[in-house]
């Protein structure tokens, strides 16, 4: 592996976690902002990604995406617990799709900052230069990445939960009972649609929105 690469791979790592992490920290915080002081009490607020790394998601997947060959890597880390009930007691469904796209609000504007000062890097030498060119650029399109992800209405993905809290503060009882029964399948379902052809259709806005940022 090339020093190229190397720096490349540390960029990429380093992207990911700041990217996952401060997603799931966002649901935590505007769960708190509503009185919910569950992710609090448990530490789940902090920086430190060691609380936050998924075994699965923020190791295994990126891992198996980076040595696959696939055009870019992402993942998740352990979701931040909230006490949905807490929130919407205090700010009604408003509250609880608040706390479910927190985290895709977090990765776009995550996304449009890093366009704004990538410019800025491209262009200058040096080390320092270069790493943080490559890391703003990891950070800019795994940011969008997990935006759009997580935007896709499976359960447990936040595009679901959101549209699931929608639909309960408009008593469409039958479509979140039917939400309900998916849910468990949620996980093989995701697996089945990302180590698939179709997989590149749901992620084709990751390059829309790339091209209209940058």
């Amino acid at each position: 592996m090339s020093e190229v690469e190397i720096l490349k791979l540390v960029a990429s790592i380093s992207a990911l976690i700041v990217a996952i992490v401060g997603h799931e920290i966002m649901h935590g915080w505007v769960a708190y902002r509503y009185g919910d002081m569950t992710a609090k009490r448990l530490g789940r607020l902090g920086i430190n990604p060691l609380i936050h790394i998924d075994p699965v998601g923020s190791l295994l997947v990126p891992g198996i995406l980076y040595f696959s060959g696939a055009p870019f890597i992402f993942g998740w880390a352990k979701p931040v617990p909230v006490n949905i009930a807490t929130v919407m007691r205090n700010g009604g469904t408003k509250g609880a799709v608040s706390v479910a796209l927190a985290g895709i609000v977090f990765n776009l504007l995550s996304a449009a900052l890093a366009a704004a000062i990538l410019p800025f890097f491209i262009q200058a030498q040096g080390f320092f230069a270069t790493f943080t060119a490559l890391f703003l650029f990891q950070f800019f399109i795994l940011s969008l990445v997990l935006a759009v992800f997580n935007l896709w209405p499976i359960p447990p993905l936040d595009g679901a939960q959101a549209l699931r809290y929608v639909a309960e503060g408009m008593k469409l009882y039958r479509f979140t009972a039917l939400y309900d029964k998916i849910y468990p399948y949620g996980m093989l379902l995701l697996f089945a649609i990302l180590f698939t052809p179709l997989s590149s259709v749901l992620f084709a806005p990751v390059e829309w929105l790339a091209h209209i940022l940058l």
